[in-house]
């Protein structure tokens, strides 16, 4: 039986195939619609199994909000290109609406779903075969709060959303909160939920660059006191540097190098506790201020306000309890 191109078209907006791939499947399949589709399907197989190896490092992240539940979902692929294929771009937001309709809290519920009879593995296989590109699903966020934002960047490349703990926030706060999220990547929307292992790292590397500091303060009055110039005395590269052009000789280099070391040992053994705490303290502070987003200057204002400052003039109580920011130009 001779293959029509109504049967062509036919095939085509089934499986989404190319002209040139359908005809092939129907002339293989003696125009038996159905071992054609069989046909389309493995060679997609095929082909995303040769590309495995492949980075993909393109794609869409995408989101959206429903009142008090928001989702992003990422499609990853190899190229820009494809990235902005419309049959790409559709499958990722098909895969969002799905995600949405479904209320699917994990990245292993969505890859359970069914998009148009297809499970989504199949429908990701399917377009790969397509596009002869790799193709996986990258990442997926929930959010569910009484209310929530998304704000899905130009590039097409970062999606950022946040929960907040009131119902009705105004869109544009709402909206300049996720910008902020999206702009100023925080770890955390509240301090609280930092990990304890990752604050107390924190801590250790401030106390210790602050005793390396004052450490450092000592052995520079006490160089100076002696008549030694600390640059020329800082590293051993400076030290040859000071001999080389006559700037020390080396039994003074020797006797500034004896200095620093008691110098050192001494103040090492006597630190002043409480002061090194206090600025510890404040380092820690200033890392959840770059951090947190609740802590944040917020960027769009004027008066350097922080993130809860703005929200608070916004709404009384109004606080944004959770975010969540997927970046396919990264981590």
């Amino acid at each position: 039986m001779a293959v029509t191109i109504n049967d062509i078209k036919k095939l085509r907006d089934m499986t989404g195939a190319g002209l040139s791939d359908c005809k092939k499947a129907l002339i293989e399949s003696d125009n038996d619609i159905e071992k054609a589709k069989e046909l389309i399907r493995k060679r997609g197989q095929a082909i995303a199994a040769k590309r495995e190896d492949r980075d993909a490092a393109q794609g869409i992240a995408i989101g959206k909000s429903v009142g008090n539940f928001a989702a992003i979902v990422a499609l990853k692929c190899e190229t820009d290109f494809v990235a902005k294929n419309e049959k790409f771009v559709t499958l990722a937001k098909n895969l969002l609406d799905a995600a949405i309709e479904n209320r699917v809290k994990t990245l292993d519920e969505l890859t359970a779903l069914t998009i148009d009879g297809k499970s989504v593995p199949d429908a990701i296989t399917a377009l790969s075969g397509i596009t002869g590109e790799k193709m996986e699903l990258g990442a997926y966020e929930c959010l569910e709060a009484p209310s929530t934002v998304v704000y899905n960047h130009f590039n097409g490349m970062l999606s950022a959303a946040v929960a907040f703990n009131q119902e009705n926030v105004d869109g544009d706060v709402a909206k300049a909160i996720a910008m902020q999220v999206a702009s100023m990547n925080p770890m955390k929307a509240t301090r609280d939920q930092i990990a304890k292992e990752v604050i107390d790292e924190e801590l250790r590397v401030a106390i210790d660059k602050t005793k390396a500091e004052q450490v450092k303060k000592a052995v520079e009055a006490a160089l100076k006191k002696a008549g030694f110039n600390p640059y020329y005395c800082a590293t051993e590269e400076h030290q040859d540097e000071a001999v080389r052009k006559g700037y020390m000789t080396q039994e003074q280099v020797d006797q500034a190098k004896k200095l620093m070391a008691e110098t050192a040992a001494a103040k090492e053994a006597n630190m002043p506790e409480q002061m090194i705490q206090n600025i510890a303290q404040g380092r820690l502070n200033k890392f959840y201020q770059e951090n947190v987003l609740m802590e944040q200057v917020y960027e769009a204002g004027e008066n350097k306000e922080t993130v809860a400052q703005f929200l608070e003039a916004s709404s009384k109580g109004l606080a944004a309890v959770d975010m969540k920011r997927v970046n396919l130009n990264v981590d």
